[in-house]
């Protein structure tokens, strides 16, 4: 029998760009826009484009660029890896489980209302940072609440990853991936969140009601199920969560800190221009508060801290090497190359237009590198300039990207978060596929939709 080939690793992928990348600067001519500095923006000069004369890249360039590449995404890497840290430490207090405990004892078994309640709260986390990993580490108390409800594993894995990713695309206070993206555009970080909040209900209200209409099938007929009548047979990961943890006065402090943090940073950003550097301090006064309350020792805090920054540090390096793969386009001065050849197949479709053929091409690249700061990493600095020549606003670009970045996340079989998860829920891909795709199309339709309306109305920085 033959053995099956397992998916390259993201970091592959990415230096199979590289690679792409050196061979293409002995292919593609090299080119350059001049630039100018307007409100403190730089921009590209519409008619300024010339083909000019530029060395090949060598082996050397292509392996001295991954060094550049973390060099350069250095604020980035630390803040996520600062992220991660202090999520962890909050993690660690008990306060995110318990709170979710608590809700689901407040639902009192009604399914509408647990769906709509487990969906909520882990598009809430996603939103503001609580990255999608974590969906992960709930998945078995998923799987109880479907097989408490008699629905299938799917269900259980839907409310929470599903919900998860309903938040991630709106991306509201996302400290990594809109960081990311608004930095790259010169965006005041978090601006634009009013738009993004819109977003969030749109999608979060869509994804509930997708899964609720599934579950009501089921009830009705559990054969409707596209995991069959018997999905829950010889499933092991759904055995009941011991008893209900107490949701103490300190829990609901760690909360409203982490929560009262993002009005205290965004306070900071629109007064006074703080950027990654105060964001990350934020982060880390957090963290410390959270030690405080929790009663760790200074050396515990750290461990904790360092154990969440390890587990991140996979996703902080991809966006280094994501960087890298933009230094060596920099080193060819193959951007502006692309940038015009791109600007030109889109001159005459008309402002929206073009950016809706951005989104698309954002969707499907995005099912190659899942990593969404990765993703910016490389998809801004070239989205940027097009977005600008076509006199779209920073803003409606970056939210072509963030939409166009989010949506494939659900059914790529590159995301390591979605195949764990199905993973533990004993789920196969061809049952999760059958049973997501619609939900993908009404999404990618929802996201083209706001896209249009962002470079209509000229979505501006707030």
């Amino acid at each position: 029998m033959k053995k099956k080939r397992p998916m390259p690793d993201v970091f592959i992928i990415l230096f199979s760009f590289m690679v792409l990348v050196l061979l293409a600067s002995y292919i593609i001519p090299a080119g350059s826009y001049e630039r100018t500095t307007n409100n403190g923006l730089t921009q590209v000069a519409t008619d300024s484009f010339q083909y000019i004369t530029a060395a090949p890249l060598n082996v050397m360039d292509l392996f001295t660029a991954i060094q550049k590449g973390l060099v350069a995404a250095a604020p980035l890497i630390f803040l996520i890896m600062m992220v991660g840290g202090v999520l962890k430490v909050i993690e660690s207090t008990g306060a995110i489980s318990a709170g979710i405990h608590q809700l689901i004892s407040k639902a009192n078994g009604r399914r509408n209302v647990l769906i709509f309640i487990f969906c909520a709260t882990f598009s809430t986390l996603a939103s503001v940072g609580v990255g999608a990993n974590l969906a992960i580490a709930f998945i078995p108390i998923g799987l109880f609440l479907a097989r408490s409800m008699k629905l299938d594993p799917i269900v259980g894995v839907a409310i929470i990853f599903l919900g998860s990713y309903a938040g991630f695309g709106a991306g509201v206070f996302d400290p990594t991936v809109t960081v990311a993206g608004q930095t790259i555009a010169e965006l005041p970080l978090f601006s634009g969140f009013i738009y993004r909040g819109v977003i969030f209900i749109v999608f979060l209200a869509v994804t509930t009601a997708y899964i609720c209409r599934y579950a009501k099938r089921i009830k009705q007929n559990p054969a409707h199920s596209v995991m069959g009548a018997d999905a829950f047979d010889n499933t092991e990961a759904t055995h009941e969560p011991g008893a209900l943890p107490p949701f103490t006065f300190a829990h609901k402090l760690v909360l409203l800190i982490f929560a009262a943090s993002f009005v205290f940073f965004l306070y900071g950003g629109f007064n006074f221009g703080w950027g990654i550097t105060e964001l990350s301090a934020t982060f880390l006064m957090v963290g410390i508060a959270t030690a405080l309350i929790g009663r760790m020792s200074p050396n515990d805090f750290v461990k904790r801290l360092m154990n969440g920054a390890s587990e991140v540090m996979y996703g902080a390096l991809v966006v280094g090497v994501a960087a890298a793969v933009i230094v060596l386009l920099r080193q060819a001065q193959l951007i502006d190359t692309l940038v015009h050849s791109v600007a030109s197949s889109l001159d005459g479709h008309g402002k929206i237009v073009a950016m809706e053929l951005l989104y698309v091409f954002n969707l499907v690249f995005n099912g190659l590198i899942t990593s969404g700061t990765g993703q910016a990493a490389i998809v801004m600095p070239i989205m940027v300039p097009i977005g600008d020549m076509l006199e779209v606003t920073r803003q409606a670009t970056f939210i072509t990207f963030k939409l166009g970045d989010a949506v494939t996340n659900i059914i790529t079989p590159l995301s390591g978060t979605l195949m764990a998860c199905l993973a533990i829920a004993r789920v196969s891909y061809v049952e999760w596929f059958k049973f997501v795709l619609p939900l993908v199309l009404i999404w990618i339709v929802i996201g083209g939709a706001f896209v249009g309306v962002a470079v209509a109305i000229n979505y501006g920085p707030f």
